[in-house]
């Protein structure tokens, strides 16, 4: 017989082809083995006296022992006593597109057996098994109606106890150490996915897949000298059946394919969402690490900064108020930035108090960070559900901290830009060992908010090259840069690498590296290659082939440390060149690699991004004045690029003829004059210059009036002009909204 399935419409589709395999009927013994279409992985099941155990193969060598499973239900047990039924094989062929991740377009084919077995009082269960190319996977399906509870499940996995580990101490909010070890040599506890092992050269990463408010997540326990990790469910479960389980998951391969693979995306649920045209990735610019919440001034600061840079939103962590994000998410928006904002579950777990997102989105923002969700039990789940539902029709993108990892989330809720569950930046205690195990574990399998690239407080035992390579190493649908923007300045080597990188990637590839010492991952957007590297070793030189390229020229740059700074190589490359990047001890480097163009000095951000807007012009340039109020509101205030220092940071006049000047040192084309009233200062909105011309000039002589504004009432106007000239000229004629009082000019821009 053949049935297709389908899902997901543009997002993903799905493919099944079944066939009926013959197979004894009632036996309380068997063996079913599950290959992958291509050979190589292989999931095998056993059924011993009426209990099951679970195995995993790579060729001809075992890479997960055989280990006891089953489930606790209370329409039945199936851990013990159990009887098997007829099998029946499955292709499974999907392709999807995701708005995150290392690999946003997925096409991949699974063979897929549903095995039934009934328990000792007759009750059904169905063990689905899965094998790719990217590894294994099984879950179970009671299939009866009415209420099921779920106990406990018996699912485990088992590696030799000399095999390599790599763990992380469970948490509430998975922000525990990882740990280098051994399967036997780890301490007796619980650990949180992934659990990566090396078992004889073949990798494998134990995680689980595909879990909301039907079910709960789990933990692995480990007991002392063991090699056998068992399931430890976070919360007894009761759901109206028929119900599905998790997935349990296996990615299986040499350290390279562990890495990239897509297993947990693949197993879980297809899209929710068909339109996926508002959900946009990006750069974040984060005051919260280095300079606090602040109040409206400071939010504007680091929406100036996202802009003259290119970013597409600005994080407004804990601490913001109501009465004034409204007004700053309206300046935000006048320059194409997208403001987030934070919230405390706690205060989002009522229908009532869920109604503040509905208010949020009243209000214009981009996107929301909640905090403080803790384990995923069944009820937190069922939260989720909730949350996550409000969020998409409300088209707010959503990142969640304090809580455990999403696995699979974001495929099924697009709109999920990433969540923390790891021990990161605003922890300051950055180590460079720990970073490279990182791209292996945590971020292998969903994206991580681990707000890096800071300069000021969170370097650890690590290096300036160390923390640029962090924007390419690590993976996040919003990547939250948590320095402040006079430190970025103060690296424009480093600030140029973080203007041009995306947050969302076409293909990876891991180039080399082991936990806990290298990585050096080489990610794709559109044509252009971005390569990222992170070192816990002593000084090298790292070298790479470049086979990876197409068949053309291409442009390669290269910021790296030299000494305690950065430094930028450049040189023309091909599919047959070799990279080689000079790396300090527990350093690091990103090289951009782009096609060459003629007269090329520096690769574009990759087309499909946000491109940084043209330079302002009058940035930092002469300016005068006929006079100030103060001798600390001079002309130079108003072309400083700031208006969050306070009620100084201005050009302030009270002169009867109000007049202020820049010079740009030559003629230069103008196509856009901004001006930031009063009111974009923190000034009462009463102050905003009313009626005022804008004039330019080649010589300073002789003037051309391009702006009359009459009845202004804005804290922002913009003007469309189009003039080549030298000097912009600022005339006011009515200083205040009454018409009287002095002129307050906190900004003029020049593109």
């Amino acid at each position: 017989m053949r049935r297709c399935l389908q899902a997901g419409g543009v997002i993903g589709t799905l493919v099944a082809t079944a066939i009926a395999v013959p197979a004894a009927f009632a036996a309380t013994s068997g063996t079913w083995t599950v290959s992958a279409p291509s050979g190589g992985n292989a999931a095998v099941i056993t059924l011993t006296n009426g209990r099951l155990t679970f195995a995993a193969t790579r060729g001809d060598a075992t890479v997960l022992s055989p280990a006891p499973i089953g489930i606790s239900t209370s329409v039945g047990d199936f851990t013990s006593g159990l009887n098997s039924g007829t099998r029946s094989d499955t292709v499974v062929t999907q392709t999807y597109t995701m708005t995150t991740g290392k690999q946003r377009s997925r096409s991949v084919t699974y063979n897929q057996a549903t095995i039934p077995f009934t328990g000792s009082n007759g009750q059904a269960m169905n063990l689905i098994v899965r094998a790719g190319t990217d590894g294994v996977a099984f879950r179970y399906v009671l299939p009866e109606t009415g209420t099921i509870r779920v106990t406990g499940e018996t699912s485990s996995f088992s590696v030799p106890t000399n095999a390599p580990a790599w763990l992380n101490d469970a948490t509430s909010d998975q922000q525990g150490q990882w740990r280098t070890t051994t399967a036997g040599g780890a301490a007796a506890r619980d650990y949180d996915y992934p659990a990566l092992f090396n078992v004889g050269g073949t990798y494998v990463s134990i995680a689980e897949t595909d879990i909301d408010g039907r079910y709960t997540a789990s933990t692995l326990s480990h007991g002392s000298g063991s090699g056998s990790y068992s399931v430890s469910l976070e919360s007894q479960v009761s759901s109206s059946g028929p119900l599905s389980t998790a997935w349990r998951t296996a990615a299986i391969g040499d350290l390279a394919a562990v890495t990239v693979s897509r297993i947990v995306d693949d197993m879980a649920a297809p899209s929710k969402i068909s339109d996926t045209s508002w959900i946009k990735p990006g750069q974040v610019a984060w005051s919260w690490m280095t300079e606090g919440t602040g109040d409206e001034n400071m939010g504007k600061k680091y929406v100036d900064f996202a802009q003259q840079n290119g970013w597409p939103y600005v994080l407004i962590d804990a601490g913001w108020s109501p009465s004034w994000i409204p007004d700053l998410v309206n300046y935000a928006k006048a320059y194409g930035v997208g403001v987030i904002i934070w919230y405390d579950s706690s205060d989002l777990q009522s229908d009532s108090q869920l109604q503040q997102l509905n208010t949020a989105k009243s209000w214009g923002v981009a996107g929301v960070k909640i905090d403080y969700v803790w384990e995923h039990t069944q009820s937190t789940m069922q939260w989720y559900d909730k949350v996550l539902n409000l969020t998409a029709n409300l088209h707010l993108m959503v990142n969640f901290h304090g809580t455990e990892m999403t696995r699979g989330m974001q495929r099924t809720w697009p709109h999920v830009m990433s969540s923390e569950a790891v021990f990161g930046a605003e922890q300051k205690q950055d180590n460079a060992a720990f970073d490279t195990i990182l791209p292996y574990t945590r971020n292998q399998v969903s994206s991580m908010d681990f707000t890096p690239v800071d300069f000021s407080t969170a370097m650890g035992n690590t290096t300036k090259g160390h923390q640029v390579g962090m924007a390419v190493a690590f993976e996040s649908g919003w990547q939250h840069y948590s320095d402040n923007p006079q430190t970025y300045r103060s690296q424009p080597l480093a600030l140029a690498i973080l203007n041009k990188t995306p947050t969302a990637w076409d293909e990876t590839l891991l180039l080399g590296g082991t936990p806990g010492h290298e990585v050096y991952l080489a990610r794709r957007y559109g044509d252009t290659w971005f390569i990222g590297g992170l070192s816990a070793v002593g000084a090298k030189t790292f070298t790479t082939a470049l086979n990876f390229l197409g068949s053309k020229q291409y442009f390669a740059e290269t910021v790296r440390d030299s000494g305690s700074s950065l430094t930028r190589d450049t040189a023309t490359v091909t599919s047959g060149s070799t990279l080689s990047v000079s790396e300090a001890a527990n350093g690091g480097f990103v090289s951009v690699i782009c096609p060459a163009t003629p007269g090329i000095t520096t690769c574009p951000k990759p087309d499909g991004g946000t491109q940084p807007p043209p330079t302002d012009k009058a940035l930092n340039k002469p300016a005068t004045a006929d006079s100030s109020c103060n001798s600390n509101e001079t002309a130079g205030k108003a072309v400083n690029g700031s208006v969050s220092g306070g009620p100084s940071d201005k050009w302030c006049s009270g002169a009867a003829n109000k007049w202020w000047q820049v010079d740009l040192g030559s003629a230069t084309a103008i196509n856009t004059i901004t001006i930031k009233h009063a009111g974009a200062g923190g000034e009462s909105a009463s102050w905003d210059t009313r009626d005022y011309d804008i004039q330019v000039s080649s010589d300073g002589s002789t003037w051309q009036t391009l702006v009359q504004q009459r009845g202004n009432t804005s804290d922002l106007t913009t003007h469309q002009v189009s003039a080549t000239a030298r000097y912009v000229k600022l005339t006011v004629l009515a200083a205040e909204q009454s018409g009287g009082g002095a002129a307050r000019i906190y900004e003029v821009e020049v593109y």
